[in-house]
């Protein structure tokens, strides 16, 4: 964790931009996996450590903006967990390595809530969260947008401390690239690439801040299934992201050949992929949004796709009218720090959009991260290209974008599958740089790793 007087820094801050009443901040608790005894590995709520920076379950954090003072609620360990969990500090002694002087028993919490004043709280994610609200607070009690935006504007600019924490996740995330472009051969299981990817992860003393996506099917954008054999000839995506022991997370794509080459179409769709991502890197800088930024990488999509034959018509109507995400579905990237889709808990609309209202047009509306962009945020540069043979079918049945699309030849990439690469970005005074140590990127190099 961070020291003392970061947590309070933050507490304070805090209190100044709520400005009345109690802040209410529920920690995790255990979550079962089939029984009360097997759980699934511990993690804490994400707006939990940032104020309180405890990673222990069954905690609540308590803080009163008119005084400052904050409590910490949570029950200590008894003999029996002690036999299982051994000795560990108690939560007064972690409280106080917070800054934090005030104690209580978890049972005073809903005596200490009923004194009528507001009581501020954010959205609930988890069923076991929900149902402590309700006990503690009764069912009318609303979420706080004013607390939402407050926690928004706090943990979108990351620290100097933060932004050396994620660059430590990002530099463990580019090994575990490197580990699955070295190893992958034609008959190993996607399995196997997953599993050597989460050992480098674990072996570096954190996990994983996400599922890995490590497949041979690209153009399933989400695809976790990893049951298939690698063969000569495809295409490999990983997706996969290391979490520090803190809580913070990287988050990058790669996609290299299972032979020692690319294909001269997979080279072609892959150098454009690059195109778009280089497009999008150069338009990062505060004050452009990330709307202007995904409409880069859009327009370098539909401009390449149409050299291929695929797409036709003028390239801003085609991308005004939404043709592009035939390749191009989703949003060109999202903010990151302790939750690899930071914040997403709380709201798109306010993460992502500052209170307006999203595109509803399909691809559009996958955009998580469309507001201006300021210094000190930390974001994804993700712009991808996927060939999804249902999406196709489903267009060219319904008539959508015939004067920009050719579907005649669209049915002979029906087979090729997806391209994504990812790095993550940090805006500052004077534009952007990328966190973390250089990922292999270019064809020659991701070609030499292959080879060794």
């Amino acid at each position: 964790m961070f020291s003392a007087t970061t947590y309070l820094a933050r507490r304070r801050r805090l209190c100044e931009l709520v400005g009345e009443g109690l802040v209410l901040l529920p920690g995790h608790a255990d979550s079962p996996r089939n029984f009360a005894d097997n759980c699934y590995p511990f993690r804490q709520d994400s707006t939990f450590l940032y104020y309180f920076g405890l990673a222990q379950p069954d905690l609540v954090g308590l803080i009163d903006t008119d005084t400052g003072e904050a409590v910490i609620y949570g029950d200590e360990l008894t003999i029996d967990h002690i036999v299982w969990m051994g000795d560990l500090p108690t939560i007064a002694e972690r409280a106080a390595s917070v800054g934090v002087d005030s104690v209580r028993p978890l049972a005073q919490l809903a005596q200490d809530l009923a004194t009528g004043r507001s009581v501020h709280f954010l959205p609930p994610y988890r069923a076991h969260t929900r149902a402590q609200l309700q006990d503690w607070l009764g069912g009318e009690a609303t979420v706080s947008v004013d607390l939402i935006k407050a926690v928004v504007a706090q943990r979108s600019i990351k620290s100097d401390e933060e932004i050396a924490e994620i660059t430590r996740a990002v530099d463990i995330s580019v090994d575990m690239h490197l580990a699955a472009m070295q190893m992958v051969r034609p008959g190993m299981k996607e399995s196997e690439v997953a599993a050597e990817v989460e050992r480098v992860a674990v072996a570096a003393g954190g996990g994983l801040s996400f599922a890995p996506i490590a497949t041979i099917n690209g153009q399933i954008l989400h695809n976790h299934h990893h049951g298939n054999t690698v063969a000569e000839g495809d295409l490999f995506l990983l997706d996969a992201g290391a979490e520090t022991e803190m809580g913070y997370a990287g988050d990058l794509s790669s996609t290299f050949p299972v032979s020692a080459h690319f294909t001269s179409r997979q080279k072609w769709i892959y150098e454009l992929s690059l195109q778009a991502h280089e497009a999008a890197v150069a338009k990062l800088a505060p004050g452009v949004t990330n709307l202007e930024v995904h409409l880069a990488a859009a327009r370098t999509i539909a401009r390449g796709m149409k050299d291929l034959g695929l797409m036709r018509g003028d390239t801003e109507e085609a991308v005004a009218a939404g043709a592009h995400a035939m390749f191009f579905p989703c949003g060109v990237g999202h903010m990151m720090g302790l939750d690899v889709h930071d914040m997403e808990n709380l709201g798109e609309e306010f993460v992502g959009y500052g209170g307006q209202a999203k595109s509803t047009q399909f691809g559009l509306k996958s955009l998580r991260l469309g507001r201006a962009l300021e210094p000190g945020f930390v974001l994804t540069i993700e712009p991808g290209i996927y060939f999804i043979p249902q999406l196709m079918d489903r267009w060219r049945a319904e008539g959508l974008h015939h004067d920009f699309l050719d579907y005649d030849e669209l049915d002979r990439w029906r087979d090729y599958g997806g391209i994504r690469n990812e790095e993550d970005y940090l805006i500052t005074a004077e534009g952007a740089r990328r966190l973390g140590k250089p990922k292999p990127m270019t064809v020659a190099e991701v070609e030499a790793l292959r080879q060794e």
